[in-house]
């Protein structure tokens, strides 16, 4: 063996070694969760509920950091630029996975430049109006709007959020046209419905809830498969006759492409356990949220084929992002 060759090989094992120390060591330091959306909004609760469970997993503080803008991409691309050690860490979620790659160029490829570590949690929504509209039904909603086209508003958290998708599916099923008011947050959206400014909002029930209650908002329907036991009287929108009006909010955490494989699978089975946290699953409970049961991998083929079911959905709308 040449003196190169000798020399190749001592570089070589040199690397592994150092890679397998640093694993063996991971974490040394706190590690950093980008949330690509404002803070006080849906995401920003779904990770801040689990950071002490994760924390408690891994042995090290762990941090959220908000980045938001351009619907999301901002901080999914500030993600991806980042070193892959295990460090940072990304909020991932439809908008900036499954909507926006189908009309927007970004700088960043969902499955390519991010590992799928599991799926945090994931939550429907309901559709409300204030009583004062006297809509008491979807049916009824979807014949208001029918008789009266362009004239009903929807608020929504942004271009390409799951909220937006949601009116974009009730427009396509029930063959309505609406004028959409994009917002910052959800938590705007229902201020605003609230306010008079809009006539309709579709948001997260956990958010919902208090209003319903007090008579304040009238729910129309939920969008999950099946009824919400805060909302066990409210139909769900495939029982009044739009089936295709069917989202789930969800959240999940990945890693950065390139993240050693060992760093990968501590970081995989930390989320796994959780995701198991009885204090974790309490919280999700009072807010009608699931957490999430699968694993990495189905996580990652979930993903692709929202992607390809929301796609021609997203391009026929024309969505443009600021």
């Amino acid at each position: 063996m040449t003196s190169i060759a000798k020399l190749v090989l001592a570089v070589l094992a040199l690397g592994m070694s150092a890679a397998g120390v640093a694993a063996d060591e991971y974490p040394s330091r706190p590690v950093r969760i980008i949330n690509a959306m404002a803070a006080g909004g849906l995401s920003d609760r779904a990770v801040r509920l689990i950071t002490d469970a994760l924390a408690r997993q891994l042995g090290q503080p762990v941090v959220v950091e908000n980045r938001s803008g351009a619907g999301g991409v901002i901080g999914t691309e500030s993600a991806a630029r980042s070193p892959a050690d295990g460090y940072t860490l990304l909020v991932s979620m439809s908008s900036t996975f499954s909507i926006i790659p189908a009309v927007k160029k970004a700088s960043y490829d969902p499955m390519k430049d991010f590992v799928p570590l599991g799926q945090i949690w994931y939550a429907p929504q309901a559709l409300v109006v204030r009583p004062q509209s006297g809509i008491k039904t979807a049916g009824e909603l979807v014949a208001y709007a029918k008789a009266n086209p362009g004239k009903l508003s929807f608020a929504s958290a942004g271009n390409g959020t799951s909220t937006h998708l949601s009116i974009l599916l009730l427009q396509r099923e029930a063959g309505i046209q609406v004028i959409h008011v994009p917002f910052r947050s959800g938590g705007q959206t229902v201020a605003s419905l609230l306010g008079g400014q809009v006539d309709a909002v579709f948001s997260d029930i956990s958010a919902l809830v208090p209003h319903i209650q007090s008579g304040s908002l009238t729910a129309l329907g939920v969008t999950a498969p099946q009824r919400s036991p805060l909302l066990p009287n409210v139909p769900t929108m495939a029982e009044s006759g739009l089936p295709g009006v069917s989202t789930i909010n969800w959240f999940g955490l990945h890693a950065i492409t390139g993240t050693p494989p060992a760093v990968l699978e501590r970081l995989k089975a930390a989320v796994r356990a959780a995701q198991l946290d009885p204090a974790y699953t309490a919280a999700l409970a009072k807010g009608d949220m699931t957490t999430g049961t699968v694993g990495a991998e189905p996580f990652a083929e979930m993903i692709r084929q929202e992607a390809q079911r929301l796609a021609p959905v997203v391009r026929e709308s024309g969505i443009s992002f600021n």
